[in-house]
């Protein structure tokens, strides 16, 4: 299976945690869970048009739910924290955030 740019990159974290850390040039994203650093790293900078300096990811199991005699699953998921160098601009999709 051949993952595109856009495939990799599922959509952006918006949090608290996450938008005090844009200050810092960190961006973070809910990615493929099959996409190593290297394919988040590329992803990121044809997207966006950056420079990455550094990908950081976790890999998270998703939660056993119940709602009455059901049972379910969330979905497992990975996150990915982006490093932007020093002298690359920001991303402009959280610049209105």
């Amino acid at each position: 299976m051949k993952l595109t740019n856009y495939d990799i990159i599922r959509r952006p974290i918006v949090t608290e945690k996450s938008m005090a850390s844009m200050n810092d040039k960190k961006y973070t994203f809910i990615v493929d869970i099959h996409a190593n650093k290297s394919m988040v790293k590329r992803a990121v900078e044809d997207v966006f048009g950056v420079k990455v300096q550094e990908v950081k990811t976790a890999r998270y199991i998703g939660k056993n739910k119940r709602v009455g005699v059901h049972f379910g699953k969330r979905p497992d998921y990975k996150k990915a924290i982006v490093r932007l160098t020093k002298d690359s601009k920001g991303i402009e999709f959280f610049e209105g955030m």
